[in-house]
């Protein structure tokens, strides 16, 4: 593989390797190596794992109002096959990978082939420079891909949105009143309301607690402009600031 194009490979992901033979590999799918093991297969396997690891240090420390079910959600989302795909088309990298027969057609190349490259860049990265820098690729490459699934997960769990929001910007956690029941024991109804920075917003019905809170909640958010295509921009404000800083 010549040095030019790893030099142009290296500059797209923003990493230098220490060992170049890394990279290359990296590139190189089974149909153009000599033997399997000379392709990048053992780094995508690798890879696999930090790019798992990476999304979920991610969620864990910067969302700390999302619950298990939603991180795992989130998490399945971003690493799956689609979403690494999609990622290396944007990087640009595929007249750079090392292809044969009919995979060096760009129009048939599977999907699961690109984003095997992905994994092997991540997995290549950590062999070479360790987590850290190999951490660093995943967040910046993904990024986007975790925003755009944390605004659907929390618009479907109106609950968390607001509760994200509030901390961020109110610095308060909401409460949710419960107003009236009506109806027998076994068929009851409940109205609950959401007090928050000192006001009470409309009420909603539901046909127990749990449905009612996540009514009341949907109807603070719409109150509060919330529900849009992107996340309000102060509810990231936070970890954009974090991002550049760290650039």
């Amino acid at each position: 593989m010549a040095s030019s194009t790893v030099e142009q490979c290296e500059e797209i992901i923003g990493y230098t390797f220490k060992d170049k033979g890394i990279l290359e590999k990296a590139l190189t799918h089974s149909s153009a190596a000599p033997t399997r093991l000379d392709s990048n297969e053992r780094l995508e396997f690798l890879g696999d794992s930090v790019l798992g690891l990476s999304v979920c240090a991610f969620l864990f420390t910067e969302h700390e109002s999302l619950g298990e079910g939603e991180m795992t959600k989130i998490k399945s989302s971003v690493v799956s096959r689609k979403t690494c795909a999609v990622v290396i088309r944007k990087m640009d990298v595929y007249d750079l990978l090392s292809l044969s027969g009919e995979m060096a057609d760009p129009d048939r190349v599977p999907e699961s082939v690109l984003a095997a490259v992905f994994e092997a860049l991540i997995g290549a990265i950590y062999v070479d420079g360790g987590f850290a820098p190999a951490d660093a690729f995943v967040v910046r490459t993904v990024a986007p891909f975790i925003e755009e699934a944390l605004a659907t997960s929390h618009q479907q769990n109106y609950k968390s949105l607001l509760q994200q929001y509030a901390q961020r910007v109110v610095m308060e956690t909401p409460e949710y009143l419960m107003l009236d029941e009506q109806g027998p024991d076994h068929s009851k109804c409940f109205e609950v309301a959401v007090s928050l920075g000192g006001k009470t917003y409309p009420s909603a019905w539901g046909k127990n607690k749990k449905e009612a809170e996540q009514a009341a909640a949907k109807l603070t958010v719409q109150k509060l402009g919330l529900l849009k295509d992107e996340m309000p921009r102060e509810i990231f404000a936070e970890d954009d600031e974090d991002a550049d800083s760290q650039d």
